[in-house]
């Protein structure tokens, strides 16, 4: 698609040039790399480099275990996880979610040092064909006639591309220039960390787990590190923090939000840190639009969440796995272009939201302590209509799996809790071949692009206000559509012969098929 790299001359042109490499950059160029583009990864540091955000998800272990990177992460030494312990929601006790409880593919996951994780990503990128250039830092993003046409590096020298990938971290270089970022009043913290050596974990089987204690001025958390290092933090109120920091300083400041907290105070003790504490802004926000001529937005350049469930790396590679299919199919299949960028924003948004609402539903019901802090936060933002509230932190997300947990713990508003009991599988009893079914209202079937094999296609989804795109096979989209036609007046049984005879297919190979699929969407209310 591109003319020939031309490597150490002053002007390059690719196909795709990454910004950033970072999970989600490294991740974005080794799938586009693979999909058989010439990609340009620029980062400005050279790694290894550290990095704050240790804690992974084990949906993030899917995502690297498809780019064929897990091997090499799984050898690395890093401490398992099996969960995550906290002190917080109705009251102050400590108890814990466990991976396995709801993901049987990976039952653990890591606590990473990134400055390891993150080169053993790059490097990653680099044997898959992606031409990796560390040291060099972005000026701006050229544009011309609206389309971004490649980069600017500091020195001066451009690299030319069909496509900008911004995956730049909170630099958010895109989104700067182009005035899209969007501040969150929501989530208003910053946190101070630093490293400990030799501190005590939590007893087995939760030694590698993270620990949250929410305290009076915020939460801190404490995670287990490979080599007997401790990662140790606090996250504080953007305006009170910085005005404790200016009085006593960081390292004091971090010392007396530990001493404040028992269970974390009781782990650290009286131990120092192996280097100054270092700070680091907090505030959510989300970029205005996350595509647009010639560019896409992921990781932490296009939107930033409160990282309470260790949500950055995450929402970093899967994002990186969405824009991937989204450059391939914009370079290779211009009119389905525009739809693959809306559908791009559509998945991405939902994971975002899904994150932001699960964490402001949580703060909003922590009653383990009382204080101005707390208060603030239940008192503070956008209140949603608790169904509407509940979908978003429900959704969007299957392969975390621990929403429901997580937010029974916490102390909500009435409405909200029912909404949550009254979002469980239903349980279809009977035959189902001999349902009548139809469409939950605010459903319609759509035809848009889907995420494929590596890139958006033109297909069908079930698509509704508060919901995820639910993608459909041609079969079972073709079965939703006479569902959709003739409500309620026709059985499952009788919808699967005529899909069938029109088909030219045997009855007995379709209807077990349709059958399922009514299953299934009867148990998740996308019938009824």
């Amino acid at each position: 698609m591109a003319n020939e790299i031309r490597r150490g001359a002053a002007e390059l042109r690719c196909d795709a040039v990454v910004i950033g490499g970072g999970p989600a950059g490294s991740t974005v160029s080794t799938l586009l790399a693979r999909a058989g583009l010439r990609v340009v990864l620029v980062e400005r540091e050279r790694f290894p480099r550290p990095h704050i955000g240790e804690s992974l998800l084990p949906a993030t272990l899917a995502v690297l275990d498809m780019i064929g990177v897990l091997p090499a992460v799984e050898a690395a030494g890093f401490t398992k996880k099996a969960g995550a312990t906290m002190s917080w929601g109705r009251d102050d006790s400590l108890w814990t979610w466990y991976f396995r409880e709801t993901n049987r593919r990976f039952p653990h996951s890591y606590q990473v040092d990134r400055a390891r994780f993150d080169h053993i990503l790059l490097e990653h990128s680099r044997a898959s064909g992606v031409d990796v250039r560390e040291g060099m830092g972005v000026r701006e993003v050229s544009f011309q006639d609206g389309v971004a046409r490649g980069i600017v590096l500091e020195d001066g020298d451009r690299i030319d591309a069909d496509m900008v990938v911004d995956a730049s971290g909170q630099t958010a270089l895109i989104a700067r220039q182009l005035g899209h970022r969007v501040w969150d009043p929501l989530f208003r913290n910053l946190a101070v960390y630093a490293y400990f050596e030799d501190c005590a974990h939590l007893s087995a089987p939760d030694d590698g787990n993270i620990l949250i204690e929410s305290y009076a001025n915020g939460w801190l958390w404490k995670i287990p590190l490979a080599g007997g290092v401790s990662s140790v933090g606090a996250v504080v109120d953007r305006d009170a923090g910085t005005r404790m920091i200016r009085q006593v300083g960081l390292h004091r400041f971090l010392q007396e939000q530990v001493a404040a907290a028992p269970r974390t105070r009781e782990l650290v003790g009286e131990r120092l840190p192996n280097a100054a504490p270092l700070a680091t802004r907090d505030w959510s926000y989300a970029a205005s639009t996350l595509t647009g001529p010639g560019y896409v937005l992921i990781g932490d350049a296009a939107c930033f969440v409160d990282p309470l469930f260790s949500t950055g790396v995450h929402l970093a590679v899967s994002a990186a796995h969405l824009a991937a299919a989204y450059v391939v199919t914009a370079l290779a299949d211009a009119p389905l272009a525009a739809e693959a960028a809306v559908a791009f924003e559509r998945l991405y948004r939902t994971q975002y939201e899904h994150f932001h609402e699960l964490a402001r539903l949580f703060y909003a019901g922590n009653r383990s302590v009382d204080s101005y802090f707390w208060e603030a936060r239940r008192l503070t933002g956008e209140q949603r209509p608790p169904r509407e509230a509940f979908v978003r932190a429900v959704s969007g997300q299957a392969a975390a799996g621990y929403e429901t947990s997580v937010l029974s713990r916490a102390a909500l508003p009435e409405d909200v809790t029912a909404a949550l009991h009254a979002a469980k599988p239903l349980a279809v009893v009977g035959e189902v071949g001999e349902k009548r079914p139809a469409l939950a209202p605010g459903l319609r079937l759509v035809r848009t692009a889907v995420l494929g094999e590596g890139r958006f296609e033109n297909g069908y989804a079930l698509r509704g206000e508060q919901r995820v795109d639910l993608p459909l096979s041609p079969l079972i989209a073709h079965f939703v559509a006479a569902v959709e036609r003739h409500p309620r007046q026709r059985t499952v049984a009788a919808l699967a012969a005529r899909i069938a005879e029109e088909n030219g297919l045997p009855a007995e190979r379709v209807l077990p098929t349709l059958a399922e699929a009514a299953r299934l969407m009867l148990r998740d209310r996308t019938f009824v």
